[in-house]
């Protein structure tokens, strides 16, 4: 029999590099299916992990087979993929466990011609784990830099390029190395339910150890336990107004980066603020906390299942000062020129978030920044006539490129003379902010992912 976290991946990969479904809508499916939670950590720990390592495994596959990727079948492939990850990278599974559970899913899927060939390719790979057939590192030689990052450390070649020529190769394979880690839990405390100090301790008296963020103030780090799903995520309802209420979490998660967007923003009480592209929430209750729960914070996003979602998260945070509307930030807003700040946290590649999504790298190409680009300059735009005199438009990503990025800021200034930069200002972190008052998170130098976030002020 099958172990089910291994067919559950199995199932999941197949969604992910077939197109149907990312990464998260994927696991979220299979997931569904395992009563064991042991088994939902399992199947997301092999997938996110094939997909980190998987140009990698795909090397090491083309070598031990001496066959083109292109002519094994595709259910095939995915499944020496994510059995590879197991060999290799999870030293608690059994290789002879993992191996036959290959050789049965390769029958599973009806490629029974297939199961010898799978076999002994897994147990090569067993065997030589040590030797494995992939570029070393050669610093110095361009060429062979490329190789090393694109194959052994598993991104693309043109997307590594970028890196290596905008910040040099020690930077780019720390940059690489960084993605293929995975990430610990990151907590943002909700300040308006509780401090960040008291959140800690009642993680720590229910078992959970956690520490701060190096940058964001009030972000935890979960270093042991689990705190989702229990009583405790809850516990700020019960302890306010007793009974079994689902609302008001004492936290939300969230990685560091994106709770420094909100921190960057400065909403303040009484400010009337649009988060214009909010789903599915946590900067919106970053803001309405440093608002103090006091003025108006319109928190609009465009799809029904978004807004959904965004309400939700607002509601269960007990922000009141914010209010959900469904509203295209693409086309021209239903505001007049009010508001003291407008957040933009556009649609993006996402490349700054590979550790978390390393689906991504394998879906995206240049070609798609055009496009991309485009759309920003049009949310730019849009978000630009609702601002009042004196008042901001903080723009940001969590994509790495430049074209998304400095290029759309650029391209707005031009175009809109009644706009400046307005650099940001992080006393407790300076290096965040550069020279030319942009905010950017690295990865090699920052632990972070990489996020982008310029102020832009309309001048009276």
């Amino acid at each position: 029999m099958i172990a089910p976290a291994r067919l559950a991946a199995y199932e999941a990969l197949r969604a992910v590099n077939g197109r149907a479904a990312d990464l998260p809508a994927a696991l979220a499916r299979v997931r569904s299916g395992l009563r064991d939670e042991r088994d939902r950590a399992l199947a997301g720990e092999i997938v996110t992990g094939t997909l980190r390592w998987q140009g990698a495994f795909d090397r090491v596959i083309g070598v031990l087979s001496g066959r083109p990727l292109d002519r094994l079948d595709p259910e095939v492939l995915d499944i020496l993929r994510l059995t590879l990850f197991q060999l290799l990278h999870l030293d608690r599974v059994p290789a002879s466990a993992a191996v036959n559970d290959a050789v049965q899913l390769t029958r599973k899927a009806g490629k029974s011609s297939s199961a010898s060939f799978v076999n002994a390719i897994l147990r090569r790979a067993s065997r030589q784990r040590a030797g494995l057939p992939l570029p070393p590192r050669t610093a110095g030689d361009a060429a062979a830099e490329l190789d090393y990052l694109e194959t052994t450390l598993s991104h693309p070649r043109w997307l590594v390029e970028r890196w290596r020529d905008r910040y040099g190769f020690e930077a780019a394979e720390a940059w690489c190395r960084f993605n293929n880690t995975p990430a610990a839990l990151t907590l943002r405390a909700n300040r308006l339910q509780v401090t960040r100090e008291s959140l800690a301790e009642a993680l720590h008296a229910a078992g959970v150890e956690t520490t701060p963020t190096r940058f964001a103030p009030d972000g935890l780090v979960v270093r042991r336990g689990n705190p989702l799903g229990s009583d405790l995520e809850f516990q700020g309802a019960r302890g306010a107004r007793g009974g079994n209420s689902r609302s008001d979490p004492w936290f939300v998660v969230q990685d560091e980066a994106s709770q420094l967007v909100a921190v960057v923003a400065r909403a303040t009480a009484g400010q009337r603020v649009l988060d214009a592209c909010a789903a599915p929430g946590g900067k919106t209750t970053a803001m309405a906390a440093d608002m103090g729960d006091r003025g108006l914070l319109i928190a609009s996003d465009v799809r029904p299942k978004r807004v959904r979602l965004l309400a939700e998260t607002v509601r269960n945070a007990g922000a009141r000062c914010v209010r959900v509307i469904q509203a295209n930030a693409a086309q021209p807003l239903p505001f007049a020129d009010v508001f003291d700040l407008v957040l933009i946290d556009t649609p993006c590649s996402g490349l700054g978030t590979l550790r978390r999504d390393p689906d991504i790298k394998w879906r995206r190409s240049p070609d798609e920044f055009p496009a991309l680009a485009s759309l920003q300059l049009r949310i730019l735009t849009n978000a630009a006539a609702v601002v009042r005199g004196g008042g901001r438009i903080l723009y940001s990503t969590c994509s790495s490129e430049i074209e998304e990025n400095d290029e759309v800021v650029e391209r707005f200034l031009t175009a809109h003379s009644g706009f400046r930069l307005s650099p940001l200002q992080f006393p407790a972190a300076p290096e965040l902010v550069g020279s030319d008052g942009y905010f950017r998170t690295l990865p090699f130098r920052d632990g972070l992912e990489a996020f982008f976030a310029v102020a832009l002020a309309r001048q009276p």
